[in-house]
């Protein structure tokens, strides 16, 4: 039960997790796995994380370009868009108005 919990929580919050990623510096697919990992989200499949960055991509949020590697393969670096920046704030916002009462309410919960 605990992965399906963990699995729904990512699904709502994955994109804005990723779009603040990419505020910080553009980044490829596995990096952005990584990152996500060492922030304490825990390990993010390809399969999870991939469409996410294709919807992202195709919606405007963010470009992509193919670049050679220095040691293997090429890469797909994303970067944001001036639309995905906006979108951020925008979500971002909306994410903190939304987990404060919940984190307030779970807080209450867990200390009886």
């Amino acid at each position: 039960m605990e992965s399906d919990r963990r699995g729904q929580w990512l699904r709502g919050v994955l994109d804005i997790c990723v779009l603040a990623l990419l505020a910080e510096r553009e980044s490829y697919g596995y990096q952005l796995a990584q990152s996500l990992d060492a922030a304490g989200v825990g390990p993010i499949q390809g399969g999870t994380l991939y469409p996410v960055l294709l919807r992202l991509q195709k919606t405007g949020l963010v470009t992509a370009q193919w670049r050679e590697g220095t040691a293997g393969p090429a890469r797909k670096y994303y970067r944001l868009t001036d639309d995905g920046h906006t979108a951020l704030r925008q979500g971002g916002a909306a994410w903190l108005t939304f987990v404060g009462p919940v984190n307030d309410i779970v807080t209450k919960g867990v200390a009886r």
